[in-house]
Parts: structure tokens; C-alpha cells; sequence
């Protein structure tokens, strides 16, 4: 079963898994997503803890691009601005390199196949708070504060679990998880509200939005050529868009996926036959090979949360 879930997981997301309802090719594949179903809640927590540090975990539900990695790094600005030694920790994927060095950028990194094994590293470097980028579904480790994010573009999917939709593991969960970062429109978050306090008790719900850092290294005179290997291609178009950021071509990649020099001579090729410029995340710039960065721009991302004193009242009582 691991190993099913682990290819799935690897592969390009299916169109079906977004659909609003479940489809022929979902209902066929529903008896393995109850066998992943039950598995999973037959593993118990182990309760593993490493002491005097805390933990907070920043997951999903829904398979990818969710925004984890930002959110980590807000959580990361929230404990540096009350002097409380905090860093990161991530699973070592030979695939997520660029996430690993973005994390790196704001603060040390604890990077190791056992998430365990990291917080054992970081508490004998004395840090009082580690940060978990993604690690919900990992039973090894009893997080002290857990947060699940949703994505407007595909929230819940068909609302069924790998590999007949999209989601890592039950809706139900949310009741333990509690704490909710919801990135969308007005109405597509209260919608989502609504939906969940119908089914779950005490849930607190976090909102945010992305802002571009840098649009005075934009030339808004030039049409742009975006590319990107993101969990969700969509939301960064849609944010350039929102920019008036001038879109001729634009090319998805699958989630962090490991560009050949083909790849990047057909969008220079693009951008050079219709005099524009090249535009694409700092993650997927981070992941290219240096000698093929050159001539390509990259986006830097600022998240807007909403309620953050809420936040910050609800990351400090940790400590």
C-alpha cells in the first residue's frame, strides 16, 4: 500500500481528481482509496516528542500546492521578530531541493529521510521551536500545534482520498487538526467555512493571500513568456494576471519537476521569437541548473494573513 501511494504521489495529478464529483475512473478506483483509508487509521501516533523544543507542523489534506512552504516561512518571521530560536525542518526528497533551499534562505534547515531525526538534530542545537514543512501525515511525531491548508483553485478535489481524488487522508481529521489557512477569494472561503463548521467542531480558520515583493523589477513595457513546476500553475498565472503582467505563453510543468536543458531552450526560443522577456517562481528558479538561469526573472512572493494577531497569540502560547 505504501508503495502505491508513494507512485501516485510522484505521478502527474489526474484531471478527474479536481472534478466536483467523482467520475467512472474515481468510483473504480474507490475500493484501494478505503484500503488506504483504513491503513492509515490503523497506524497510531507514537507520540515521539524531543524535549524542550516545540513543534508545529504546516500540512495539507489536499495532495499539493496548498502554499506549506510560505506559510512556514511566516510562521518562521512571527517567532525572529520575538527573538524565540526557531528553524525549519524537511523530509530529504531528491525532488524538492528548491523548497529545501528556500527554506534555507530564512532561516537553518534541518533536512533528513526520518522527520524524527531532524528534531532530534535540532534540539541538540538548542532551537525551542521547530517548524515542519509538510509531516502531517507522518504517525512518527506528536506535533504540539498543526496547520492544514486549502487552496481556492481546488479546495477538496472530488473530495475522495488517493488515488480516487485527491486528498492525502480524511476530511474527518480536521476535527484534531483544528487550525485552517484558507488561500482564496471571499466568497470560496466562506463557502469552505460554512461546509466544515457544518461537520466540525471548533475549527479556527486563517486567510491569506499572495503579493508579488518585487513588481518594480517588472518592465510592464515588455510582454512576458511564465513558466513554472508548481503544485498549483494556475494560481501563480492568475496572480501575474491580477498585476497586469502582459502573458503571451505560458508553460506547466508537474510539481517540482527537474528541468533538462530541452525544456528551457524551447521557452528561450518562445520568449526570443516574440521579444519577450522570461518569467517564472523563486522555487522553480532555485531548482534550475545555474548556467541554465541565465536571462530568465523570477517572482518574489510576500504572503497577506489575515487575523495574524490571532496567529501570532496562538504561536506564542506555544511557547
Amino acid at each position: 500500500m505504501k508503495l502505491i501511494k508513494h507512485s501516485i504521489m510522484n505521478l502527474k495529478k489526474p484531471k478527474f481528481w479536481d472534478y466536483k464529483r467523482p467520475n467512472f475512473t474515481s468510483n473504480l478506483l474507490f475500493p484501494v482509496s478505503k484500503l488506504v483509508e483504513i491503513k492509515s487509521s490503523w497506524q497510531k501516533i507514537k507520540s515521539k516528542k524531543v524535549e524542550k523544543i516545540k513543534t508545529i507542523c504546516v500540512g495539507n489534506i489536499y495532495l499539493g500546492g496548498t502554499g506549506k512552504t510560505s506559510i512556514a516561512i511566516e510562521l518562521k518571521k512571527i517567532l525572529d521578530e520575538q527573538n524565540i530560536k526557531s528553524c525549519f525542518i524537511k523530509k530529504r526528497y531528491s525532488n524538492q531541493v528548491d523548497e529545501q533551499r528556500l527554506l534555507e534562505k530564512f532561516g537553518k534547515t534541518f533536512i533528513d529521510k526520518s522527520r524524527f531525526e531532524a528534531l532530534k538534530n535540532a534540539g541538540s542545537e538548542n532551537f525551542k521551536v521547530a517548524i515542519f514543512d509538510d509531516g502531517l501525515q507522518d504517525k512518527d511525531i506528536s506535533y504540539d500545534i498543526t496547520f492544514v491548508c486549502f487552496n481556492k483553485k481546488n479546495l477538496i478535489g472530488n473530495g475522495r482520498i488517493i488515488p480516487a481524488g485527491p486528498l492525502r487522508e480524511s476530511l474527518d481529521n480536521l476535527e484534531k487538526y483544528k487550525n485552517i489557512f484558507l488561500n482564496g477569494n471571499d466568497e470560496d472561503n466562506e463557502n469552505l467555512k460554512k461546509n466544515f463548521n457544518q461537520k466540525y467542531l471548533d475549527l479556527n480558520f486563517f486567510e491569506f493571500k499572495y503579493e508579488l515583493l518585487n513588481l518594480n523589477q517588472i518592465d510592464f513595457n515588455k510582454k512576458y513568456v511564465v513558466f513554472s513546476g508548481i503544485g498549483n500553475h494556475q494560481t501563480f498565472v492568475d496572480m501575474l494576471k491580477k498585476n497586469k503582467i502582459d502573458i503571451i505563453q505560458n508553460f506547466e510543468f508537474s510539481d517540482h519537476y527537474n528541468y533538462l536543458k530541452k525544456d528551457i531552450e524551447g521557452i528561450v526560443k518562445c520568449a526570443s521569437k516574440n521579444n519577450a522577456k522570461i518569467l517564472t517562481t523563486e522555487k522553480d528558479y532555485l531548482r534550475l541548473n545555474k548556467h541554465l538561469q541565465a536571462g530568465i526573472d523570477y517572482t518574489k512572493i510576500n504572503l497577506k494573513i489575515s487575523e495574524k494577531d490571532k496567529l501570532k497569540k496562538k504561536i506564542l502560547e506555544l511557547i
